[in-house]
Formats: structure tokens, C-alpha cells, sequence
């Protein structure tokens, strides 16, 4: 088993591995069982601690359910995320209920307010009956352990959140494009460091989107030039078990030489369309 890097994840600082198996690629489809637990075992060989997923990525939660109930010695050895994008306390309490039972597990190591994008969601969030509202109350219950909240849509309204809501954590985008345009992490990690709250990137790859073979840019250098960036850990979605390998295999050369300007380079004339998941979207090239 590779000796990956880790990190410690919240206050209690639980160690996590660097590099989690996020809930993208093969496992947000259906019908595909077989091939997502060949993913999931992968990962588990591999060393990975760290599994996100979300109600919304289709089965992915089956997925890795079905392998935590026949693994449970295993289950109580890795950090399980999910996610809920109810806006109203009901709705996020009933996706926490349904999660918990997908997942066969008694708890969340964390539970993130997902995909937040504009300021009417955080009106409503923050309201009387919001979800707000029911994150901290399953953190002090203990049916999750911490909370956090994830965006990639607007820099300002993740920010919000992260400075003014009793976050453990915070999941946004980070790549190239992002380190040109700004917003992200020169904006929304800086606030996060003064409250001490763990950073997750994702959007690593975009989807494929940003491999450039005739720049001499890969799958493993776009993750290890992610890992470099103000980060604590990233997830990254795969479709194989090479991928898997691949993915390990960038976080155990975190630590190499990189050219980060280069690659920023490559990226430059085009940051504004490959972020691609912001708000004002410009036409892809």
C-alpha cells in the first residue's frame, strides 16, 4: 500500500489522505455497480481515506453503501462525506435520514451544503426554517461529525458563507484557470485560514477538459499542480482503476519539482471559458 500524504481534517484533527476518491466519474451513473465498487476497492487498496459523494451524483451514494456494508471494519476506518442541496431545515433533514441508510453508516465524518450560488440561497439558508439550521443541529447531535459548505459558482457568496456561518470546512475549485482569475483562492482560502477551517479542492481536471497533450500537460500534472496550490486535500473523479493508480500516483510526487508558471501559461488566453462552472458563463472555444 502506497504511503500517501495526509493532512488532519477539522478541529479534532482527523488524519485524511491528501488525495480523496470523489463521487464523480463511474460512480455518478446508474446501473453500474460492478464497475464503481472495482473503483471504490481500488481506492481502498490504494490507501485512500477520503470518499466524497452526493445524493445528486445519481447511485454514487449505492455505490459505496453497498461496499461499507460488507466492509465495515473498513467503513470505520475511512472519512465519508456527503452532501445535501435542500435549502429549507426539512429538506436537509431528510436528505441526511436517506443518506445515513444509502450509505449504511450511523454518521457523516462530514455533511456539506452543496453547490451554493447566490444570494437568495443564502437568504433562505440563513432564515428560521433553513438548512443552516439543521447542519449544526446534526453536528451537535453527532449524526455528522463536521459541516461545511461547498461553490464554484460566485467567489463573494462562498465567501459569505465561510466568514459568517460555523463552518468546519470548504470545497471550491481549484486549477489553472482559477489561479488567473482570481476570487477563489486568493479570496475565499484566505478567509478560510483565519477560521482555521479545512480546504478542499476540486474541478482539478474539469472534467477532462483541461488535459493538454500538445502542451505536454496531463491528468497527473494538473493534480499535482492542484496539490500544490493553498489547499489541504483534493477529490478527483474517476472512471478506472488506472485512474485510481493515476490519481495516487500524482499525490505521491506532490512534493516534485513543477513548473506552475508553465502550465499557467498554457492556460491563460483561455481561464475565463474554462471555468466553465462560474456564473456568466463565456461560450466554450
Amino acid at each position: 500500500m502506497p504511503d500517501l500524504p495526509t493532512t488532519t481534517f477539522g478541529p479534532d484533527a482527523r488524519e485524511v489522505t491528501r488525495i480523496g476518491l470523489g463521487g464523480e466519474g463511474v460512480l455518478r451513473t446508474r446501473k453500474q455497480k460492478t464497475e464503481a465498487r472495482e473503483v471504490i476497492q481500488e481506492a481502498i487498496a490504494q490507501g485512500i481515506t477520503y470518499f466524497d459523494t452526493a445524493p445528486a451524483y445519481q447511485e454514487s451514494q449505492s455505490y459505496l453503501g453497498s461496499v461499507w456494508k460488507e466492509q465495515p471494519k473498513v467503513r470505520e476506518t475511512v472519512f465519508q462525506t456527503s452532501k445535501s442541496p435542500g435549502r429549507t431545515y426539512d429538506q436537509a433533514m431528510a436528505d441526511l435520514r436517506q443518506s445515513l441508510e444509502t450509505l449504511n453508516s450511523d454518521h457523516l465524518d462530514l455533511w456539506q451544503i452543496h453547490d451554493l450560488r447566490t444570494w437568495e440561497e443564502v437568504k433562505q439558508l440563513e432564515g428560521p426554517n433553513g438548512a443552516l439550521k439543521a447542519f449544526t443541529e446534526a453536528r451537535d447531535k453527532g449524526l455528522v461529525r463536521h459541516i461545511g459548505v461547498t461553490g464554484h459558482h460566485d467567489p463573494e457568496v462562498l465567501g459569505h458563507a465561510v466568514t459568517d456561518w460555523p463552518l468546519d470546512s470548504v470545497l471550491l475549485p481549484v486549477n489553472p484557470a482559477e489561479m488567473i482569475l482570481g476570487g477563489f483562492l486568493d479570496g475565499v482560502v484566505l478567509e478560510a485560514r483565519e477560521k482555521n477551517m479545512t480546504v478542499i479542492g476540486m474541478k482539478c481536471l474539469g472534467g477532462g477538459r483541461y488535459v493538454q497533450p500538445e502542451n505536454g500537460i496531463g491528468a497527473e500534472m494538473l493534480l499535482r499542480y492542484a496539490l500544490n496550490c493553498p489547499v489541504d486535500l483534493i477529490i478527483v473523479g474517476c472512471s478506472t482503476p488506472d485512474q485510481v493508480r493515476e490519481m495516487v500516483s500524482a499525490g505521491l510526487e506532490s512534493g516534485a519539482a513543477l513548473s506552475s508558471h508553465r502550465i499557467e501559461e498554457a492556460f491563460r488566453p483561455y481561464a475565463a471559458r474554462l471555468a466553465y462552472y462560474r456564473g456568466q458563463v463565456q461560450p466554450w472555444p
